[in-house]
């Protein structure tokens, strides 16, 4: 198998039809009023928020835009307010800070200088805030998480990968750039820089050490079984890059699962349940397509 650009190509029109739809189904299934997606300005919650109001309408497409105070954007806001504007969504701000910052005054062990801890709760009072109007409007929470991140164990547990529907997690990064210039998304969205935003200049390939287009090849090579020193050699990287990549996404699979349960009766293979999950990701890419 050829590690390439053109091995992450999709059938873009199919592949919008097939996620309105599956978006539609659950909303109907379920008896929601509509959906609330958390929107930063970036391109995966654009992406998202863009399927959502082709899905159930725009007016049924709540967007809240939830910056706080250290990492206040007023370019990424307006990008979020753009997309709703796009797609006719109503769209509300709500400024964090205050909760946040009770969050730190009430956490007696508090580190200020811990910003991933730090961050984390950012991202964990976005998600209750966007629960909160989920359970008064009667909807369901949209999540915008990609493949890319949840391979990596890249998102904050209970935080924003926290979602009742996740219609992006069958994409890498990649494909997800190519889905929101399919949808006609700005630009200057879709050529961004990705960002979680839980401390300020937080860049994710900066954090990661890659750029996506060679971790998403590095993924789908893992996810199709190909050995690690093969992927080094096809993408001409060093083969500790690889194997980072590989511990990145075996450490991270507690938070792709749900508590993991004792079962006394039986004997806990933590690599059966790596290789387990690997093939999950695999079906889940070939139904995607």
């Amino acid at each position: 198998m050829k590690l390439t650009p053109e091995s992450l190509e999709l059938n873009l029109p199919k592949l919008e039809r097939r996620l309105v739809d599956f978006i539609r189904g659950y909303i109907e299934k379920v008896g929601a009023e509509g959906v609330v997606i958390g929107m930063s300005g970036g391109l995966d919650s654009s992406t998202a928020a863009a399927l959502c109001a082709k899905a159930v309408g725009g007016g049924r497409t709540l967007g809240l835009i939830l910056p706080e105070r250290e990492t206040w954007s007023e370019v990424d806001i307006d990008h979020a307010k753009a997309v709703a504007e796009k797609f006719n969504m109503p769209h509300a701000l709500v400024d964090i800070t205050p909760i946040v910052q009770s969050f730190y005054g009430s956490i007696p062990i508090y580190d200020s200088a811990d910003r991933v801890s730090n961050g984390n709760v950012k991202a964990r009072v976005r998600m209750i805030v966007l629960y909160y109007y989920a359970n008064k409007l009667n909807r369901l929470v949209v999540g915008s998480s990609d493949k890319s991140e949840v391979m990596l164990g890249y998102f904050t547990k209970w935080g924003d990968y926290c979602a009742d529907i996740s219609p992006l997690t069958g994409l890498f990064k990649t494909q997800v750039r190519l889905l929101s210039e399919h949808l006609g998304l700005p630009k200057e969205i879709t050529a961004k820089p990705p960002s979680p935003s839980l401390w300020p200049g937080h860049l994710a390939e900066e954090e990661l050490g890659l750029g996506y287009d060679k971790l998403d090849l590095i993924l789908y090579g893992l996810e199709h079984g190909m050995p690690l020193e093969e992927i080094a050699r096809q993408l001409q990287l060093n083969i500790e890059a690889v194997r980072d990549v590989e511990r990145r996404s075996r450490e991270g699979e507690h938070k792709r699962k749900p508590p993991l349960s004792a079962n006394p009766w039986e004997k806990t293979d933590l690599h059966s349940r790596f290789m387990n999950t690997l093939k999950y990701w695999a079906h889940h890419a070939s139904t995607q397509k």
